[in-house]
């Protein structure tokens, strides 16, 4: 079973909303249950302190292929984190077994690898007072009581995206139709008295469209997840979108090759948001490998421009009444009218900084937890997508990266892209197969926002327009 991290980010495919109260209890108490005795045989085995995690998930999805079924899952699966300090030292170990005996086994296991590890002075839990004194999640509604759609249902949703899809002007084929919905439930326990959990649902629709045949084909895709069945888009739109996407691929071709502006089409954008929010990393910058070590109290973006995070957002797959080490969450700016206001902290790299922990702990069940945010957005614009390609007169439109490399110490910065050319402030065809290439830090000083920033999105980040970056095309 594949590793969640805690808390909850909720990016499943699977896992069926809980179908009655009662049930919901007893699979509360049964994880709290199991971080209560694996803290205490913790202690018993010699630990000076302990924390536990348990997490609980179920998932199903359904995909289709030309008009048919071509696959149905449904997973299940427990697991549970234990990690435990010995004086400075500590160690974390994991397992899927919640039988006593098993629990009490990992906990000398870890107790004995912590004797043995290397001793990290920043490393142990938060003080009592720093913990999180609210811990319930009912007003963030993470959690929709709609009942889980049965298989037959999903394969039916399935099957109106592909139809969607290939109604599309174009589009030769679908790669995959699929539809699935999901629940993660967790519980931390530490032995400074922090003990809470919470869980979340969600609920999955996307596809994959191909245009062109042969040697010319085209691929794009479109999908979205929502904690709430009713939120989503309807499956004829979701398959529409995708089909929409591919078609206007048709033809793509290698673009000129020099310095031009650039617009990151809102699906990819995020991703400049994220190298920034990698670069303010406390883990990164307590290390010194950071092109932002320096930046705090500085211009990191335009005048104008605020990067704000919130846990607390209602019905956000990335919310979280309290963070991965139970201290509380709580909206903030990381950057306020261009400056950059803060790291993102966990307890131990605020330690190894002097610095207290944000909030931002996220953790799994098999290791320590580290800096991570939630819930962040970005100001947005008076234009949209095409009024800034319109100003842009001749450029980029990235709509698709692939891969990336970047100095982390510089900032340096190049991906391969796919997207569409303007000429005259218009898109005048689909171009492929091209590398961008910058500095992040001049890239995110330029930068002018559109007004399209997708609501339902954890990072909500519209398109972006940047100046100067060299594409490498013919």
């Amino acid at each position: 079973m594949a590793k969640t991290k805690w808390p909850p980010s909720g990016i499943l495919r699977g896992a069926v909303a809980w179908r009655n109260g009662g049930e919901e209890h007893a699979m509360s108490d049964e994880l709290s249950n199991r971080t209560a005795i694996l803290v205490e045989e913790a202690l018993k085995c010699g630990a000076d302190a302990a924390d536990a995690l348990a997490m609980d998930e179920r998932s199903v999805s359904v995909s289709v292929l030309n008009g048919a079924l071509e696959h149905a899952e449904r997973s299940e699966g427990t697991e549970v984190g234990l990690r435990v300090f010995v004086g400075p030292r500590q160690a974390c170990v994991s397992g899927s077994d919640a039988r006593r005996a098993a629990l009490a086994g990992m906990a000398g296991r870890a107790v004995e690898m912590a004797r043995e590890s290397e001793p990290d002075p920043n490393a142990g839990l938060a003080r009592p007072e720093q913990l999180a004194a609210e811990t319930g999640a009912a007003e963030l509604e993470l959690h929709d009581p709609t009942p889980e759609p049965p298989p037959g249902e999903l394969e039916e949703c399935a099957l109106r995206i592909e139809a969607a899809a290939l109604a599309v002007n174009g589009v030769s084929k679908v790669e995959s139709a699929s539809a699935g919905c999901g629940t993660v439930r967790a519980h931390l326990q530490a032995s400074n008295g922090f003990s809470a959990g919470y869980g979340r649902n969600s609920r999955f629709a996307g596809c994959a469209a191909i245009s062109g045949e042969g040697l010319g084909m085209e691929t794009d895709h479109y999908g979205e997840q929502r904690i709430f069945a009713s939120d989503m888009s309807s499956f004829e739109e979701i398959g529409r979108k995708a089909g929409e996407r591919a078609a206007e691929r048709t033809g793509a071709r290698k673009p000129r090759t020099g310095a031009f502006p650039v617009i990151f089409d809102q699906r990819v954008s995020t991703s400049l948001v994220g190298h920034l929010l990698s670069a303010i990393n406390g883990e990164a910058i307590a290390r010194g490998s950071s092109w932002l070590r320096d930046a705090l109290g500085e211009d990191v973006l335009p005048k104008g421009m605020w990067l704000r995070e919130d846990p607390l957002r209602r019905r956000s797959q990335s919310s979280r009444p309290f963070d991965g080490e139970g201290l509380p969450t709580a909206a903030k700016n990381i950057v306020a009218d261009g400056v950059l206001q803060t790291w993102i902290l966990d307890l131990a790299s605020g330690r190894r900084l002097g610095l207290e922990s944000t909030g931002n702990a996220v953790r799994g069940t098999s290791g320590p937890p580290r800096p991570g945010v939630s819930n962040v957005e970005l100001t947005e614009g008076a234009k949209s997508r095409d009024e800034l390609a319109s100003d842009m007169g001749e450029g980029l439109v990235v709509t698709s990266l692939i891969g990336a490399t970047i100095n982390p110490t510089t900032g340096d910065y190049s991906r391969g892209a796919s997207g569409f050319w303007v000429e005259g402030g218009r898109i005048a065809y689909p171009v492929n197969e091209l590398t961008i290439a910058g500095n992040l830090k001049e890239i995110l000083k330029s930068l002018v926002p559109g007004n399209d920033p997708q609501p339902f999105r954890s990072l909500r980040v519209p398109s972006l327009l940047a100046e100067g970056i060299m594409i490498a095309g013919n």
